[in-house]
């Protein structure tokens, strides 16, 4: 795979002016995009058409979460969108996931990669135990991981410091997609489970999600290509 495409840059903008701004400023031959809750509510699909006329491919980072014919629902949707990865949450069970996995699987058209969330990157081990879940975040996402891949999901969002041992258990073709990545220096926000890029894919990242230190960069692009010729250069 080219180092360059596994780059997702996550667009978490309240409006379509400072989005595009930053968008006119990247590659779609360097990275692909990631449209969440806030942008997509606020513009609706109109915002995914418009970045996939610039050339650009679309995760809709949405994690749909409900009962299985309405999931279900919502990723067939996404599909006619076009998006390239559409996520939803493990949590929601089993009969949710094959529901999921058995609509696209209809489909005549090619369907967007199905990823499954885990455990949040925000999330410590003091916020699962006061919700109820037992363990560690590693122990919680690989049991998730374990799931969703008994369910067909394509992969799922983990945090760096948990990709290697998903890995190990799952095997090569799961895909990994990691947030919670930062270049040696950036701030962290408001992510708890952080990995450099380079660290990140060492450990078994397939793409990894950077926001602010590209999105917040004086030279968006320069930095876009920076963490790239890191992770060439470590690889």
């Amino acid at each position: 795979m080219n180092l360059s495409s596994r780059l997702i840059v996550a667009l978490d903008y309240a409006a379509a002016a400072p989005a595009l701004a930053l968008v006119d400023q990247l590659d779609p031959a360097r990275c692909r995009l990631k449209v969440g809750k806030e942008l997509f509510t606020r513009l609706g699909p109109s915002i995914v058409d418009t970045l996939q006329r610039r050339g650009f491919e679309v995760f809709l980072d949405l994690k749909f979460h409900d009962i299985p014919n309405t999931v279900a629902a919502a990723c067939d949707a996404a599909a006619d969108l076009g998006v390239w990865m559409v996520n939803v949450h493990i949590s929601g069970g089993q009969r949710m996931l094959m529901a999921a996995r058995e609509r696209l699987a209809q489909r005549l058209t090619p369907a967007p990669l199905l990823i499954g969330v885990t455990v949040l990157t925000s999330l410590t081990a003091e916020d699962l135990a006061a919700s109820g879940c037992a363990g560690t975040p590693a122990q919680r996402v690989l049991t998730l991981a374990q799931l969703g891949h008994a369910a067909g999901l394509d992969g799922i969002v983990c945090s760096p410091l948990e990709a290697a041992a998903v890995r190990a258990a799952l095997g090569t073709q799961f895909v990994l997609v990691t947030p919670g990545v930062r270049p040696a220096g950036a701030a962290v926000g408001d992510q708890q489970r952080v990995l450099t890029p380079a660290a990140a894919l060492a450990a078994g990242a397939d793409y990894l999600v950077i926001g602010r230190p590209i999105t917040q960069a004086a030279d968006p692009l320069a930095a876009l290509i920076a963490i790239a010729d890191e992770l060439t250069t470590d690889n």
